[in-house]
């Protein structure tokens, strides 16, 4: 990270490519007003965990463009500002796209300093077709059931088995939905966010969005300016290459986070004992993975399981020393067990992961081109997968099911925006699933935005995840808009916090960690 070092302390970066136009609707956000907005109704929906939670539900035209037409309903939630000051709602996502936001309504408040929190009804929602918003899109129960195909199409016959259950699932979504799939999208969703706006009588929002929430919040401010007050933007999402050009570009970050993986179990060999080399451990994890595209663990990790289980240390190093124990028990002591369990925490898929699922595809695969011809998709991923085999053709099929979906495509928009307050965007520098410099992007196409970079940092959603420098940046912008200025291509940088402690983590007694993995287990993987 030393070259990165030297870039955020020296001259702003040339933004490279292009950007297509921003669709019609953009020019004309609003038949939404046209409709007197309803009342909510709170009522507790309290845990012990959040105990001051509440919820409501709101209808929101299908077709904002027909506000008369069909409705469906949003799920909402809220922690209701108990300060006398008070700064108005603050609309939290999780990101995804189809990641439940209930929850984190009561995590970011309870995790923001109280004096600060006190000030904001904190407002939490279910995107249209997610969790508890009707309907709930399920396109394919028990879709990644094990034992799956082997993700990598070494064979016609494996291609073919993973092509069919590609177009199957869109097949699927079709059949199920059609009707539905055309509002299923990026821009319906930020014009469901200004009905919220309305029905919680606010002439503006506050916003604070992790991952594709980012995406989400700058296109809201696109279409809505004059409804922002504050922009809070966490591991951003480069908004100039949704989403095709996207995936590829995090294959080859997921494979130098994999790697950082692999070098943090040689450095601790005498807990892991898989040696002190991280290419021979390298090998030694490809070693097993072959060896479970034989023999499943347990009957249940094969192979593409294997690859669900560890993608999730690429987006948070707090889950290394769960992954490192069930990689050395299965090659030093051969034994399944620890690798099946860490499956089940980490990458199985439930009923709740298969609706997160269909609104991931019907939102990416409806929001930007992609293409049709598969013979693209073959060339580019074997291209990319020749430099960074970890996560290249799991990916490549978590996707596929775009090259076969059911609706046209819409452009993607143009997030510049000259006619917004500042924003305040965090990013860590090795961030996989939302490379650095799409956020180094969207910092020059917001105006007045700032960037604060963990330096050295890989994990992705990093404030209130323990890092305090982060948090104290978070905290006084929510406070009163105050903003680092600097002159390189980041404002501010915070120091990332160390990796993770075997024995530390082993004992759970790493605050830190503890805190990290409770905002991770919101955020889910697969942005």
């Amino acid at each position: 990270m030393r070259k990165r070092a030297a870039a955020l302390c020296g001259a702003a970066v040339v933004m490279a490519g292009t950007f297509t136009a921003v669709p019609a609707e953009a020019s004309a956000p609003g038949t939404a007003n046209t409709v007197q907005p309803p009342k909510l109704t709170w009522k507790s929906c309290a845990t012990d965990k959040y105990p001051t939670l509440q919820c409501a539900s709101l209808q929101v035209p299908l077709d904002h463009s027909r506000p008369h037409g069909e409705k469906i309903t949003l799920a909402l939630s809220r922690v209701p500002h108990t300060a006398r000051t008070y700064q108005g709602p603050l609309l939290v996502n999780p990101g995804g796209p189809g990641g439940s936001g209930l929850t984190l309504a009561g995590f970011v408040a309870s995790s923001l300093p109280a004096e600060v929190a006190a000030q904001y009804d904190v407002i939490g929602f279910d995107p249209r077709g997610v969790g508890k918003s009707k309907p709930a899109l399920d396109c394919g129960p028990g879709r990644f059931a094990p034992v799956r195909p082997d993700s990598l199409p070494a064979t016609p016959a494996i291609e073919k088995a993973n092509l069919d259950r590609a177009r199957s699932f869109a097949a699927a979504c079709g059949r199920k939905y059609g009707h539905l799939l055309p509002y299923i999208n990026t821009t319906s969703a930020v014009r469901d966010m200004d009905a919220i706006r309305q029905a919680l009588g606010a002439k503006k929002i506050n916003y604070f969005g992790y991952s594709y929430g980012t995406y989400l919040g700058a296109v809201y401010a696109r279409f809505f300016p004059e409804q922002v007050r504050r922009l809070v933007l966490d591991s951003v999402v480069d908004p100039t290459d949704v989403w095709y050009e996207a995936n590829l570009n995090q294959d080859l970050a997921f494979n130098d986070r994999h790697r950082a993986f692999l070098a943090w179990v040689a450095e601790n060999d005498a807990t892991y004992g898989l040696g002190t080399d991280p290419e021979r451990i390298e090998a030694t994890w490809y070693a097993m993975r072959a060896a479970l595209a034989r023999k499943p663990a347990g009957g249940t990790v094969g192979a593409s399981e294997l690859e669900d289980t560890f993608i999730p240390g690429g987006y948070y190093n707090g889950y290394w020393p769960s992954l490192a124990e069930a990689f050395a028990a299965y090659v030093n002591h051969k034994d399944s067990e620890p690798l099946v369990e860490a499956y089940e925490n980490f990458g199985a898929v439930d009923a709740s992961g298969d609706n997160g699922y269909s609104i991931y595809t019907s939102v990416q695969c409806r929001d930007a081109h992609w293409p049709r011809d598969w013979r693209q998709w073959r060339e580019d991923n074997w291209a990319v997968y020749d430099k960074a085999p970890f996560m290249t053709w799991n990916n490549a099929w978590y996707n596929a099911p775009c090259a076969f979906w059911p609706t046209d495509s819409l452009r993607p928009v143009n997030v510049a925006n000259g006619k917004l307050p500042p924003a305040l965007l965090f990013q860590a520098t090795g961030d996989a699933a939302t490379p650095y410099e799409g956020a180094v992007t969207a910092h020059r196409l917001l105006a007045r935005s700032s960037l604060v970079v963990e330096e050295g940092g890989g994990n992705h959603g990093v404030t209130l995840s323990g890092n305090a420098c982060l948090d104290e940046h978070l905290a006084a912008y929510l406070t009163d808009g105050t903003v680092p200025r600097g002159h390189g291509e980041a404002d501010a940088v915070c120091e990332a916090l160390p990796a993770p402690d075997p024995a530390a983590a082993a004992a759970k007694a790493a605050r830190a960690s503890l805190k990290g993995s409770a905002l991770h287990g919101l955020l889910g993987f697969r942005h």
